[in-house]
C-alpha cells in the first residue's frame, strides 16, 4: 500500500515553488492565497520538515524543498501528458516519442512530414528526453544515445555516433590540414567536453581548445553557431547530414572518430504489439537505411 503525502499539498507546494509565491499558485489552482499557504503547512507537518523559508515579500526554498521540486514537477508533467494521451485515444491514435532536443531538431523533426504522409491516422508527439530524464512511462518509445543498456526495455541499434569537425564554407577554405585549426574558434558542447580532445588526438594535433571558446548546452546550438560562421564545431553524425548535403556546413578533414555510444530505438517489450510502434519502427528503419 502506498503511503503518499496529501496530493493537494503537493500540488500547492509545486505551484508555489515554481511560480515563486502563494498568490500566483492560488491563481493557477483557482483557490485563495490563504488556502495554498494552509495546504503547504499541512504538507510540511506531514513530512516533518519545512519546504519554504517565509520572508516578508518572498519565499525561499529550503534544501529539502529544492530536492523535492524537480521530481515533483516531472511527476505532474507525466500525469498531465498521460491523461492527455489517454483522453485523445478515442479520436486519433497518439504516439509519444521521447528524444533528446538535438536529435529532434537536427534529424527527426525534418523527416516527420514523411511519416505523417504515410500514416495520417497516427498523431506523433515529441517529448524531451536526454541524459537527465532518459525514459518516461507515458512514452510509446524513445530514440536515445547510450550504450544499449536500458533495464526493462528493448533497445534496437539505429546509428553509430561519428565525430568530425564541421564549419561554414567560408571558414573551410582556410583549413587545409588539421593544424590550421590553431587560431580558429572551436565551439564546444558542455555535456560532451571529451569530443574535441578525442578528435584532435586522432588527427595527431596537439592543441587544447581555448577555455574562453563558446560553449553550448547541446549540439543543436553549437551546430547552428557553426552554420552562422561563429567557428568550427564537432559534427556528430547524424546531426549534420542535412547541412552537409545542402552545403550549409563543410567537413574539411577526412578524419572521423567513433564515439563510444550509439542511438537506439527503445521500447517496453509490450510495445512490439502496438500498431503505432510497429508503423513508426518500420518507417524509422527505412530512413536509417
Amino acid at each position: 500500500m502506498r503511503r503518499l503525502p496529501p496530493l493537494n499539498g503537493l500540488r500547492a507546494f509545486e505551484a508555489a515553488a515554481r511560480l515563486g509565491s502563494f498568490a500566483a499558485a492560488g491563481q493557477e489552482l483557482a483557490v485563495t492565497q490563504a488556502a495554498v499557504s494552509r495546504m503547504v503547512k499541512l504538507l510540511e507537518g506531514r513530512l516533518g520538515f519545512h519546504l519554504f523559508e517565509r520572508h516578508a515579500n518572498r519565499l525561499t526554498l529550503t534544501w529539502q524543498g529544492r530536492s523535492l521540486l524537480p521530481g515533483l514537477t516531472s511527476a505532474f508533467d507525466a500525469i498531465a501528458s498521460l491523461a492527455a494521451q489517454v483522453g485523445s485515444q478515442s479520436a486519433v491514435p497518439v504516439m509519444t516519442v521521447g528524444v533528446g532536443p538535438s536529435f529532434a531538431m537536427r534529424w527527426l523533426i525534418p523527416r516527420l512530414v514523411d511519416f505523417q504522409t504515410r500514416h495520417p491516422e497516427i498523431e506523433v508527439r515529441i517529448a524531451a528526453g536526454g541524459a537527465g530524464n532518459p525514459i518516461r512511462p507515458d512514452w510509446t518509445c524513445a530514440i536515445l544515445l547510450g550504450d544499449g543498456r536500458w533495464p526493462g526495455y528493448h533497445a534496437e541499434p539505429l546509428f553509430s555516433a561519428e565525430l568530425f569537425p564541421v564549419c561554414a564554407p567560408k571558414i573551410a577554405r582556410a583549413l587545409k590540414s588539421p593544424r590550421d585549426l590553431r587560431g580558429q574558434t572551436l565551439l564546444a558542447v558542455s555535456h560532451a567536453p571529451e569530443d574535441w580532445p578525442l578528435w584532435l588526438e586522432a588527427a595527431g594535433v596537439k592543441l587544447r581548445p581555448d577555455a574562453a571558446s563558446p560553449t553550448f548546452d547541446n549540439y543543436a546550438l553549437a551546430l547552428q553557431a557553426a552554420v552562422d560562421g561563429a567557428g568550427v564545431a564537432i559534427g556528430l553524425q547524424p546531426y549534420v547530414e542535412d547541412d552537409v548535403a545542402h552545403g550549409r556546413l563543410v567537413k574539411p578533414f577526412p578524419v572521423t572518430v567513433a564515439k563510444d555510444k550509439a542511438w537506439y530505438l527503445i521500447g517496453a517489450p509490450s510495445s512490439r504489439e502496438d500498431p503505432r510502434f510497429r508503423a513508426f519502427r518500420g518507417w524509422l528503419l527505412d530512413k536509417v537505411r
